[in-house]
């Protein structure tokens, strides 16, 4: 395992550009794509790039605000004292290495926004509390938890699937959450997950001269962004200074967004997508920090973050214009589909659904770009049409490891880029790629 995963960590870091790069090349590959296997023409193709380009500028903020509203609460004093308390658990690089896979996984399966966040905050904690662990790594194992996150409590195609007027729903119907995420195949999956992913990334640990620790820089970061969030009343206590450091405003603020949540809660379940978890965020760090310019603080040095999804983000809506409107995404579901017997047809849908993942690297993206294929199919064929959406889902968690979108908010924290992880990742695309095969066609 350690010898593969340096196969491929060699491989990445002299091969993989930029994430941002690496989204601009994409963009010129489905093109040119599009020009040579469909029949529109370049001006077509610019057509449906620009026409997308900006179709993720919500999402796009959604995101941002995971990434800030966690980072902030994470800075807040008792936070950052449940972390280290979290992290002392471990006492060896190897315990380290266990229990951040293991947590990533549980907190990802819980809500994917919180445990892309809370997973890379707990990967630098442990990181700066162990001696000899490899700071590259930890994050990397972070990462690796969040394929348990379409299986989840927030998958959005088995959530979007249960959802009247969603676009499937005609071809298809509704499809209830005892026949997606509450499966057996589903429940062997996860579990599958949870137990082999923090063993395989024990195996593909680094140790000895391999071991690359935190960078000293980051932890100096770290005690002056500290710093910068506290703040101490001037001595003039003004009308403006007494509101920017009151704590009674934080509270009132605070109880109004809990209230919300409580509301929300009582009247539509307990469903959690990324706004009532930004605003879980908002409402605890806010209360957390105390007052309303210490929390601005800690918003105003976490925002230094966001600038790869902020650029990128338009990038990867202008592709999956040019994939859904071009006809390039069905090309490639039906390539597969056409091959597919009911025995088949749930990993060939898996496999179509992790290349077409590679372009399009979104759970909603992947249920309008393959949906109108691939369930119709599965009712042609006689395939439960619940094991065929999650076939979708599966594959679009699976290629998030060989694909740097969705690494973006933990390279963010962790002040990495993407080739210091995505070596550790394709070798757990590889390894995992069996769970899922074995879910799919067993169970």
């Amino acid at each position: 395992m350690k010898v593969l995963s340096n196969f491929f960590t060699a491989l990445v870091q002299r091969f993989l550009p930029d994430p941002f790069v690496f989204a601009l090349l994409l963009t010129l590959i489905l093109f040119v794509s599009g020009i040579v296997f469909t029949p529109h023409g370049p001006v077509e193709m610019i057509g449906f790039w620009g026409s997308g380009f900006w179709n993720l500028l919500a999402f796009a903020m959604q995101m941002s605000l995971v990434l800030v509203t966690g980072h902030a609460l994470a800075s807040s004093p008792l936070v950052k004292r449940w972390l280290i308390n979290l992290a002392s658990l471990a006492k060896t690089p190897a315990q380290g290495v266990i229990l951040v896979t293991l947590g990533s996984g549980i907190a990802c399966f819980i809500n994917w926004g919180f445990g892309l966040i809370v997973g890379a905050l707990f990967a630098k904690e442990v990181a700066k509390r162990i001696p000899g662990s490899d700071y590259r790594f930890l994050i990397a194992c972070a990462y690796i938890g969040f394929l348990t996150w379409h299986g989840g409590l927030s998958g959005s195609i088995p959530l979007v699937a249960a959802t009247p007027g969603n676009p499937m729903e005609k071809a298809a119907g509704l499809i209830p959450l005892t026949q997606t995420i509450f499966t057996d195949y589903n429940i062997f999956i996860t579990v599958a997950l949870l137990i082999i992913l923090p063993i395989m990334t024990r195996l593909m640990m680094p140790t000895g001269k391999d071991v690359v620790g935190i960078d000293p820089r980051l932890l100096a970061e770290d005690e002056i962004a500290a710093a910068s969030i506290t703040t101490s009343m001037p001595a003039e206590k003004t009308f403006a200074v007494r509101m920017e450091n009151s704590r009674l405003l934080s509270i009132i603020i605070a109880l109004l967004g809990y209230s919300y949540l409580a509301y929300h809660f009582s009247t539509n379940g307990f469903k959690m997508d990324i706004n009532t978890v930004n605003l879980l965020f908002f409402t605890t760090g806010l209360l957390l920090h105390g007052t309303p310019l210490s929390y601005m603080n800690a918003v105003a040095n976490a925002a230094k973050g966001t600038a790869g999804i902020l650029i990128q983000f338009p990038f990867y809506a202008g592709i999956q214009g040019m994939m859904e409107l071009s006809g390039l995404g069905g090309m490639i579901t039906n390539a597969f589909i056409s091959i597919s017997t009911p025995s088949t047809f749930p990993f060939l849908a898996f496999l179509s659904s992790g290349i077409v993942n590679f372009f399009v690297p979104s759970g909603g993206g992947h249920w309008v770009v393959q949906g109108p294929f691939i369930m119709p199919a599965a009712e042609q064929l006689g395939v439960d049409p619940g094991l065929a959406a999650m076939a979708i889902a599966y594959g679009e968690a699976w290629m998030n490891m060989a694909q740097p979108f969705w690494a973006l908010p933990a390279l963010a924290i962790a002040g990495l880029g993407a080739r210091d992880i995505m070596g550790y990742c394709v070798t757990t695309l590889l390894v995992s790629g069996v769970i899922f095969a074995i879910g799919l066609s067993f169970f």
